[in-house]
């Protein structure tokens, strides 16, 4: 029992970051119709720079909050790439993010090297049904619950967040209205960034990154988002949460080796099974 409890713990704290991949990909998705590859950088940016700023002798929550800032400030200026010119299909736009992502290799091993780096998170555990769970698990599952409660209201009660909303249902209309459908791409994008960055700042602690850690992080993100059907980003919690845990329990009962195919996995058969009921009601409608 104390070992499927230390399981299940470990799932929701990686499925909570997950999540909040999950999140941004969706929301990004959904205001600009692109498919942002470049998610999982952002993660990186920001675990590389809380270390960064916390070896340089930074307070822990100033160096984090830094960080998810400048994870968001990357994030805005991947926007303008993909999405900055006019007229940009959404596949250009996606290729340009695959872009942005690759030439982000180059910029992390060129400031941060090639070797994986980590920085402490919470110090000391609390004993829970008779398992001693780090603190650090503790924080990450609130701080994400609370970040997308914050989510919920930033696009129910913001006039921001209700603009975003109407370029996700119809951005020719939005546009009739005097809605910056760009800039409110941006400002998409500038969001994805930022709960990216909360992701590494979270993450990181648990498990160290390397410069090329957001190809697992975008796959483990872009599996919750499909679970999460693409829609809202409070559906990618149930999809990180679902993964994590499925995740946890594979390496844990099982191989380890089978934890990274089980994103790939999961979204391959969503997406054979949505294809396939796309495929059905074409023809009842023939």
């Amino acid at each position: 029992m104390s070992a499927f409890l230390s399981y299940l713990i470990h799932g929701v704290a990686q499925g909570s970051g997950y999540a909040l991949i999950a999140s941004g990909i969706i929301i990004i998705y959904r205001v600009t119709r692109v498919v942002n590859l470049a998610q999982g950088m952002f993660a990186v940016v920001a675990g590389f720079g809380a270390a960064s700023l916390l070896e340089a002798g930074l307070p822990h929550a100033l160096a984090e909050l830094m960080a998810i800032v400048m994870a968001a400030a990357v994030g805005v200026c991947t926007g303008y790439v993909a999405i900055g010119r006019r007229g940009t299909n959404p596949q250009a736009s996606l290729i340009a993010t695959l872009g942005v992502g690759v030439f982000a290799y180059a910029v992390e091993v060129l400031i941060w090297g090639d070797q994986p780096r980590s920085f402490s998170g919470l110090a000391g555990s609390h004993e829970l049904v008779g398992v001693d769970v780090p603190k650090q698990y503790l924080l990450i599952a609130p701080i994400t619950l609370l970040v997308f409660v914050g989510l919920e209201l930033f696009f129910e009660r913001t006039y921001a967040g209700k603009c975003m909303t109407a370029c996700a249902s119809n951005p020719y209309a939005a546009a009739l209205q005097g809605i910056g459908v760009l800039r409110m791409g941006l400002y998409a994008f500038g969001l994805g960034g930022a709960l990216g960055g909360i992701a590494g700042v979270l993450l990181t602690p648990l498990q160290p990154i390397s410069y090329d850690s957001d190809v697992s992080l975008f796959v483990n993100g872009f599996a919750a988002a499909i679970l999460a059907g693409l829609k809202r980003p409070v559906l990618a919690l149930a999809g990180g949460l679902v993964l994590g845990v499925a995740e946890s329990m594979v390496a844990g009962y099982s191989k380890a080796s089978y934890q990274s195919s089980l994103a790939l996995l999961l979204t391959l058969a969503i997406l054979i099974a949505q294809a396939t009921r796309r495929e059905a009601l074409h023809v009842v409608e023939e």
